[in-house]
């Protein structure tokens, strides 16, 4: 039976560089299980994504980190692309919204860089995850014990490594979703 996410409220929290794919599959996974989805970004207007290199399609920001409750929304997925968490972890807003879901013990998805905002927010100390490969010392570095797999799950926490393991990621991310909040730890 598939899971059903049916009134649940999931926020992606992106900026400019994101990797349009790593944001579109997810954000379509979780709304086919019935999920309504928000895009939280560093300010209103719209995020530039992209495929790699390239530029790829922009999307409409429903509401920023400064301005978004944690306590509305039962998930969070953080998108990769390089940029993208770069700009995210540089921002006290964007950190506190993380950091906010880890302490409500509420589920999260992440893929490909995007494990450099959780870095920042301190909250990969002890848990065991996987990233893009070039983010194995980072996420080491802050207490993370990195894996190299398709995907992880640690007490709620989905981790993925790149858009090839995109339909794991997707699968398991509305399963924890569905699950709900787990103990904080």
């Amino acid at each position: 039976m598939a899971a059903n996410l049916q009134g649940k409220r999931i926020a992606f929290l992106a900026a400019d560089g994101v990797e349009e794919v790593e944001y579109v599959q997810p954000r379509e996974a979780v709304e086919k299980a019935g999920a309504r989805v928000e895009l939280v970004s560093l300010e209103s207007g719209s995020i530039q994504s992209f495929n790699h290199l390239d530029h790829g399609k922009t999307y409409d920001v429903d509401v920023t980190a400064a301005e978004a409750d944690a306590g509305a929304y039962d998930a969070l997925v953080l998108p990769g692309g390089v940029a993208n968490p770069d700009f995210l972890r540089s921002d006290p807003e964007a950190v506190r919204f993380v950091k906010s879901f880890f302490d409500a013990g509420k589920p999260v998805g992440v893929i490909c860089h995007g494990p450099w905002t959780l870095i920042e927010a301190d909250v990969v100390r002890g848990r065991r995850m996987t990233s893009w490969p070039s983010l194995r010392t980072d996420l080491t570095n802050a207490g993370a014990n990195w894996v190299d797999e398709q995907v992880v799950t640690d007490n709620g926490l989905v981790s993925s490594r790149k858009p090839d393991d995109l339909p794991a990621f997707c699968a398991k991310i509305v399963e924890e979703f569905a699950e709900g909040p787990h103990a904080v730890r």
